[in-house]
């Protein structure tokens, strides 16, 4: 993931936006402000039921002390709760939201609290405690906002304002009707009203000043954590940059409760294989070590693109010769990978990042070698590393002797899955997907109605071959193969560089990915007459699969 050029007035306008919430990163800005903006709804509707339930109770056992137009404030208070209902509900909490929604958002709860509680005591001037009492929830309100949304003190002074700007008039409206002299009850209002803006103003400072210092704090070694950006099966990974370089950096830190002394050894192993693989289609390791308190991590290149999971998710199937450029990139880096003999044995579409490098358009990145096993000669391995819908048939009958054929089969995979926006198989479960991988014969890419040129077609379905013997015999012949394939003439540099700059330009909401599983298969526990045949018609096993999150 690389650092994009900004322009002149995107940048001003994400200085300012950076500024204005006091945080370290515009996309950490967005995304923080808007789980706090949901808890902050949470809390307001809640409060709001609780106080219309309160008065409606108050006003039940003595009547004699309800306002007279008190049906205009239920209606008004109710109108208030399902906007404030909807937004929460509807918008914050099932959608990516773009910053500057977020900020309105935030000044309009503040602004549109403030109208409320003071059309409550305008309405309800036949009673001298109205005023005091939606004054008084009205400071809470302010206060529950310094609490939970992150602000500098300009920011809050403005929210703040906006909350009291209302009530301002609302008692300069009612001054008359109250027993104090109208100046004195001004006075007394603006007294409170700057009390409370003043209060905040310093408060979020101080709370948000000190949210700032931890986030200084959170080092490791030369690197300053930014933000988190994504969760692999034993580490999360997040946006840093090094203190002197500045550069954009990924950190993969091992996830504290999955700790131990087999997590350590994959963990180490990952880094070590990575950081010997040097082919430009490999995601790049820069460095590697374990802070004072005891937390694993690495840091690595930082690729800001999009993986091809949320690449199909997002924009459908590809087209035939950027799937074969893909491809024949993912060779080059799995090739080299085979020759040092490392398989990655987790090869998916979450797994391959594309980017631009060097204002090169399609670059394809593999990532996360978490899952490599070293090839040996190692018997008695009864634990599946991989994702279902990806896995070779291989390695679900006999683990213990896969080699660098899995990863031509997953790739196989993935091909299928960006031509057709299919996987090869599909099923309700993990064992449902292993066992089709190792008996069912995958539909041509054709067959989902998709145009290719036929020798593409043969390629990939010799990549999910069931027999590794029967697959292109290499990485490396794989590439050769794919560029003999005849060009479709349905993607050009120049579409590839207008894709990348209307995505570059887009808001892009998050999708999650394939899970890797642990698979545990018991081999011996099945009935030979019901086993199912092979491609040559010889019994294969059926897998019994206990599957859970790695």
């Amino acid at each position: 993931m690389g650092e994009k050029e900004t322009p002149a007035a995107s940048r001003k306008m994400m200085t300012s936006r950076v500024g204005w919430l006091g945080m370290s990163g515009d996309e950490e800005s967005r995304a923080y402000l808007q789980a706090r903006l949901a808890v902050l709804s949470k809390l307001m509707f809640w409060s709001f039921i609780v106080l219309l339930g309160s008065m409606f109770g108050l006003y039940k056992v003595h009547g004699d002390v309800e306002p007279k137009h008190n049906d205009e404030i239920y209606i008004i208070a109710a109108i208030g709760v399902v906007v404030l209902a909807v937004i929460w509900r509807g918008f914050l909490v099932r959608r990516n939201l773009p910053l500057k929604w977020l900020i309105a958002i935030d000044l309009f709860y503040a602004f549109g609290s403030g109208c409320i509680f003071a059309s409550a005591a305008y309405i309800a001037y036949d009673r001298q405690f109205s005023a005091w009492v939606n004054t008084l929830w009205a400071v809470l309100i302010t206060f529950l906002r310094t609490i939970v949304i992150p602000s500098t003190g300009k920011r809050t002074a403005i929210a703040a304002s906006l909350v009291f700007a209302p009530l301002t008039l609302a008692a300069i409206g009612i001054s008359e009707l109250q027993e104090l002299p109208p100046d004195a009850y001004i006075a007394g209002a603006l007294m409170i009203v700057v009390t409370v803006v003043l209060l905040s103003t310093i408060g979020s400072g101080v709370i948000y000043g000190l949210r700032r210092q931890a986030s200084a704090a959170m080092r490791l070694g030369q690197y300053t954590l930014d933000a988190k950006i994504g969760e692999g099966g034993n580490g999360s990974v997040y946006r840093a940059h090094h203190a002197l370089l500045r550069r954009p950096t990924a950190i993969k830190l091992m996830l504290p409760d999955r700790i131990g002394a087999d997590t350590i050894d994959r963990f180490e192993r990952e880094v070590q294989h990575m950081s010997h693989l040097t082919h430009w289609n490999t995601v790049a390791v820069y460095d590697y070590g374990r802070n004072p308190e005891g937390l694993f991590y690495y840091a690595m290149e930082y690729l800001d693109g999009i993986n091809l999971e949320n690449l199909v998710i997002e924009h459908g199937r590809q087209p035939a010769d950027r799937v074969v450029a893909i491809l024949i990139q993912v060779c080059g880096a799995l090739n080299e990978a085979h020759r040092k003999g490392i398989i990655h044995r987790d090869i998916k579409p979450a797994n391959i990042i594309l980017c631009e490098r060097g204002d090169v358009p399609d670059v394809a990145k593999v990532v996360d070698f978490g899952l490599v096993k070293e090839i040996t000669a190692e018997k008695g391995e009864s634990m599946i590393l991989g994702t279902p819908a990806y896995v070779a048939p291989e390695a679900v009958t006999d683990p213990a002797t896969i080699g660098p054929a899995v990863d031509l089969y997953a790739l196989g995979c993935v091909g299928y899955f960006l031509l057709t926006g299919r996987r090869v198989f599909e099923g309700k479960t993990n064992v449902d997907l292993c066992v089709q991988h190792v008996t069912a014969q995958p539909k041509p890419p054709t067959s989902h109605g998709v145009k290719m040129p036929a020798e593409l077609e043969r390629v990939i379905l010799m990549c999910l071959a069931k027999q590794p013997a029967d697959r292109p015999a290499s990485a490396a012949a794989l590439a050769k193969l794919l560029r003999e394939v005849p060009a479709a003439r349905d993607w050009s540099e120049e579409e590839a560089i207008a894709w990348w700059s209307d995505f570059k330009k887009a808001d892009r909401p998050s999708a999650a990915s394939a899970d890797t599983m642990t698979i545990t298969v018991d081999l011996a526990d099945r009935e030979e007459p019901q086993s199912p045949k092979d491609s040559n018609g010889m019994p294969v096993a059926h897998p019994l699969v206990t599957a859970g999150s790695d």
